[in-house]
């Protein structure tokens, strides 16, 4: 039997990591307090989230009990904010005496989906997509590839007829650059099963990236971090998706030196679902009504359709914020019609699928 691959999110855990609740609770209390120390010039960004709502617990609790610095906490409006989230951004700041800054992008969530197009199934599928429909290239150079004797040969003449397309090429024929197939990676368009032929069959009539990202939180939080010495984030590895990948400068995706020479500290990176509830009941946290009354499971972007449950969630949004929802579907409802679309249509390939090996097993004597 091949041994079985762990990623170094398992490999490099550190002891804590498989602690119970209480004594993982107060090694991660430990490790802000010792950071904050040798960092004091700290910034965190806050969202108005659960787990935003955890990690200022701990700071605050950190701080108070070894009297540390302040930090300085973030908010950062994309423009489709619900009002449940604004409001509990006001309510965390009394709650702890902080100051929770709000700052707004040069381009907001309108603007910025105008210009460059809305999110499809995730960041990664949205990237490749843009690039697809900017670039032209055929989808039939995955047939080509798939259908070469010699892929290595067939995937070095690709990159020659289409230069500077070296992600695409990857992303459409599920490869890497050496021309060996890499079908089930993150990365490839056939990470969601059967998009290559959904998009051949039906291709999308609307821009599709992921830009607003990028415009409303990333290049807002670079500018507004500028300056700080350590930048404190929530990010949890139960979250999943890119989040459970480790990064190339940070095993453990706990503390790191950027590139500008800045600290992260990611202080919830082990802290599961479990741990999680066990820490709000232990602090007394109340999430905002975006959960506690409105029965969200996450918030993040406000109908972003990166999320499978964006229109669901919307639902149960639209009885006590209508003009969100409303907001929401005028930018992201052709996103939102395309994945039902998509949904179906691998729906009905699955049971076809389905159908011709109860047929053939049937030739077979099988049943």
């Amino acid at each position: 039997m091949s041994e079985q691959y762990r990623s170094r999110v398992y490999t490099d855990r550190p002891p804590y990591a498989d602690f119970d609740p209480p004594h993982k609770l107060s090694a991660i209390k430990s490790i802000v307090a010792r950071k904050l120390y040798d960092h004091p010039n700290a910034i965190c960004s806050y969202s108005g989230g659960s787990d935003s709502d955890i990690l200022v617990a701990i700071i605050e609790d950190a701080r108070q009990t070894f009297r540390l610095a302040p930090v300085h906490y973030a908010f950062f409006n994309t423009g489709l904010e619900m009002q449940a989230t604004k409001d509990h951004v006001i309510e965390t700041s009394e709650k702890y005496g902080i100051e929770i800054d709000e700052f707004r992008p040069e381009l907001n969530i309108i603007q910025s989906t105008r210009k460059y197009g809305v999110p499809f199934v995730s960041k990664i599928m949205s990237s490749g997509l843009e690039a697809w429909q900017k670039k032209g290239i055929p989808l039939s150079i995955a047939e080509e590839y798939n259908t070469a004797q010699d892929k290595k040969a067939k995937r070095e003449e690709l990159r020659d007829r289409y230069p500077k397309c070296e992600n695409l090429i990857n992303f459409l024929c599920c490869c890497n650059s050496a021309g060996e197939p890499r079908p089930n990676i993150q990365l490839v368009i056939n990470s969601s099963k059967y998009m290559l032929d959904f998009i051949e069959e039906y291709p999308p009539d609307f821009p599709i990236s992921a830009r607003c990202c990028d415009y409303c939180k990333k290049h807002l939080a670079h500018r507004v971090q500028k300056g700080y010495e350590m930048i404190v984030t929530g990010e949890r590895r139960d979250e999943g998706g890119m989040r459970s990948v480790p990064k190339k400068d940070c095993k453990t995706m706990c503390f790191t030196e950027t590139s500008s020479k800045q600290y992260r500290l990611r202080p919830l990176y082990y802290v599961s679902d479990v741990d999680k509830a066990w820490i709000k009941d232990y602090y007394g946290i109340r999430y905002s009504d975006a959960y506690e009354v409105y029965g969200l499971t996450r918030t993040g972007c406000c109908g972003c359709p990166i999320s499978y449950k964006a229109v669901d969630d919307l639902e149960k949004i639209r009885p006590f914020e209508p003009n969100v929802v409303k907001a929401a579907w005028n930018i992201f409802g052709k996103s939102y019609e395309y994945r039902k679309k998509y949904n179906d249509y691998k729906k009905n390939r699955l049971q076809e699928e389905k159908r011709k090996r109860i047929e053939e097993s049937e030739q077979c004597g099988l049943y």
